[in-house]
C-alpha cells in the first residue's frame, strides 16, 4: 500500500514513512474532508504535521486505519460500530464474540437493505411492465400486473 502510494508520487519503489492527505485519499477512496473528520471525532489519532507545511503525514499505522475504516465504510457501517471495531481490536482475541455479533448484526442490516431494494426493483419492474401492456393494449396483462403492482405496494411501504 505505502510502495503504491510511492509509486504514484515518486516513481520510486521505496516504503514511505508518511504520506500526504492527498494521497491517503486518492488509496483509500475517502475523500480529504472525510479523513478531517475521522480525525476531529478520533477514529484516527491526531495525525502528525509536517513542520515546514503544515500538512499532515500519515504514518503507515494510520494509513492501515484509515484502509480498515474505509472498507467499514463501504459495507455501510456506522460510526459508531466503525469506533466498536477499533476498540475491539486491541485484544481482539478477547473480544471474537463482540467482533463476530458487530458484524452478523451489519449483515442482517446490509440483507435487509437488499431485500428492500428487491422489493423497489419489483415496483418498478412491474410498472414497466404495465406500461408495455398499455402500449401494447393487451388489457388482460395491464390487469394481472395492477393486481401485481397492488400486492407489492404493501411491501413497498
Amino acid at each position: 500500500m505505502l510502495q503504491a502510494v510511492d509509486m504514484a508520487t515518486t516513481g520510486k519503489n521505496a516504503t514511505v514513512s508518511a504520506v500526504s492527505i492527498q494521497d491517503v485519499s486518492r488509496v483509500s477512496g475517502l475523500s480529504e474532508p472525510t479523513l478531517r473528520y475521522y480525525e476531529k471525532i478520533g477514529l484516527i489519532g491526531p495525525v502528525p504535521r509536517d513542520e515546514s507545511s503544515g500538512h499532515r503525514r500519515y504514518d503507515s499505522r494510520a494509513v492501515e486505519t484509515i484502509e480498515a475504516l474505509s472498507c467499514l465504510r463501504a459495507a455501510g457501517m456506522s460510526v459508531q460500530d466503525m469506533r466498536a471495531y477499533l476498540r475491539y481490536l486491541d485484544g481482539a482475541d478477547a473480544h471474537a464474540a463482540e467482533m463476530r455479533d458487530l458484524f452478523l448484526r451489519n449483515a442482517e442490516r446490509v440483507a435487509q437493505e437488499i431485500e428492500q431494494m428487491q422489493v423497489r426493483l419489483r415496483y418498478l419492474q412491474l410498472k414497466a411492465d404495465l406500461w408495455a401492456a398499455r402500449q401494447d393494449g393487451d388489457t388482460a396483462r395491464e390487469r394481472q400486473v395492477v393486481q401485481d403492482i397492488t400486492s407489492t405496494i404493501a411491501d413497498l411501504r
